[in-house]
């Protein structure tokens, strides 16, 4: 375990710079390999160009772009969306300086040489970073050490989600309250009267305020004590765990108001996008296909009687019903409308365990993709007597119909995948494909896509 003192992250406080110099030497560094490949740029203008190109970086700050990746619990694929928008600015600052000093002998060859690396070298970077620093996180340097004050439901969830992943590098040393909830089981640490003192004695960073905002005093007196400290004060509203869905922050006079985020895929452009995606990207993998298609047919025509690909009535987009297709992996049987696979299953041949573990069975489903019934990534579609069951048990089953269906899913990338035999685990499906469409953006198809890939490549235990 690393020393105490230095593991907190001392220099910490320097990371930003250090991340900031390192995107400055790779600017140059790309810049000086366009040079090299085309050596007229550097004879005209050269220092002056070499000047722009790390000038032209300083927008990127001070527009706050590069704010996200410094933030504990924030996504890559949010870290690569910005490092693209990084790009782009480099990319609108240094045209418009060349532009402006009348030093525009730079090629278009030379500008598409050179964001083209920028394009790869900067989403590499970025993530490289943000992988490491977690890595460090989970090894113990870089923490940050974290009070909550309340004992309440929103306190616990808050700690859940601090803790559940040590890659944000929090540390949660205690909570305060006037007296713990009567089913509180963390450690209460004392009532407000010892935060002061224990905020200084153990060099606390945040402090996370989880009680009513209508209870002033309290909230006025905890933020004194922040300030004074020169400790981070987060305010954290009493929202029902059931309102899961993303809010914005807006304002009216002083009052600060939450305002439900609108489905990301809502929008024409995005919709757009994803289909393209889905059009580009079954296209490629259906005229590969014979390589895999044909002997996985001939495997299966073997196994057992019946056809090579099963159809089965699914819910899609909107409710509306559709054939999902799949590589037959059981025997034929009358229940396989209504019966989910299990582990053990004797109905599975020998040749379908096989393709069911690799997910091979899941293939033909991109002619659904290029029909457009379904998308490359969303929500699993479900056989329609499931969505029958479910949609009458569990709240909110039917909002996962808004987008279309997918081939892979959050879910299934999170751990949700195989059998639902307990509502638990339709229950946490339904929340993940929720999140999914609440939260959506390429980047996270991109990141469940590969998720997915790395998955299959390792094997799953619930994959059958």
């Amino acid at each position: 375990m690393p020393d105490e003192d230095n593991s907190r992250g001392r220099y910490g406080r320097f990371l930003n710079a250090i991340l900031t110099c390192v995107d400055i030497l790779l600017v140059n560094a790309i810049f000086g390999i366009v040079c090299l490949l085309q050596p007229e740029i550097a004879q005209t203008d050269g220092r002056l160009k070499w000047v722009m190109v790390t000038a032209c970086y300083l927008p990127i700050i001070l527009l706050h772009i590069t704010d996200p990746r410094n933030r504990r619990a924030t996504h890559i694929d949010r870290i690569v969306t910005r490092s693209i928008q990084a790009v782009g600015i480099h990319a609108l600052f240094f045209i418009s300086l060349l532009s402006f000093l009348r030093a525009d002998n730079f090629p278009m060859k030379c500008y598409v040489e050179f964001y083209a690396m920028m394009l790869v070298a900067f989403p590499l970077s970025w993530t490289a970073s943000r992988v490491a620093l977690k890595h460090l996180r989970n090894a113990g340097w870089n923490y940050s050490r974290v009070v909550i004050v309340g004992t309440n439901p929103t306190a616990r969830r808050l700690y859940s989600a601090l803790t559940n992943d040590n890659g944000y590098g929090y540390r949660v040393l205690g909570f305060f309250d006037k007296f713990p909830a009567e089913d509180f089981q963390g450690t209460y640490a004392g009532n407000l009267d010892s935060l002061e003192q224990f905020i200084t004695r153990h060099k606390i960073d945040e402090i996370f305020f989880t009680l009513s905002g209508e209870n002033e005093h309290d909230m006025l007196r905890v933020v004194k004590i922040a300030d004074d400290a020169m400790v981070r004060f987060h305010y954290v509203p009493k929202i029902s765990p059931y309102v899961g869905r993303r809010f914005e922050l807006n304002g009216i006079g002083g009052l600060p108001v939450l305002t439900p985020l609108v489905n990301p895929l809502g929008r024409t452009y995005n919709r757009m996008l994803k289909r393209t995606f889905d059009l580009l990207f079954s296209t490629i993998v259906l005229t590969l296909s014979p390589l895999v298609f044909i002997p996985v047919a001939i495997a299966v025509k073997l196994s057992s009687p019946g056809p090579v690909l099963f159809k089965q009535k699914r819910t899609g987009y909107r409710g509306r019903e559709f054939n999902c297709l799949k590589f037959r992996t059981m025997r034929v049987n009358s229940d396989a409308d209504t019966r989910q696979a299990t582990g053990n299953d004797p109905r599975k041949t020998r040749v379908g365990d096989f393709l069911r573990r690799t997910s091979l069975d899941e293939l033909p489903q991109f002619i659904n993709v290029w029909l457009g019934d379904m998308s490359v990534v969303g929500p699993r579609p479900h056989m329609l007597a499931h969505t029958r069951q479910y949609s009458e048990l569990i709240d909110r089953y039917m909002i996962r119909h808004m987008v279309k269906p997918g081939i892979t899913g959050w879910a299934q990338v999170c751990g949700y995948r195989g059998n639902t035999d307990e509502l638990w685990k339709m229950q946490g499906r339904v929340d993940r494909d929720v999140w999914y469409i609440e939260h959506w953006s390429f980047m996270l198809d991109m990141k469940i896509i590969i998720k997915t890939v790395v998955n299959a490549i390792r094997g799953e235990s619930n994959a059958y």
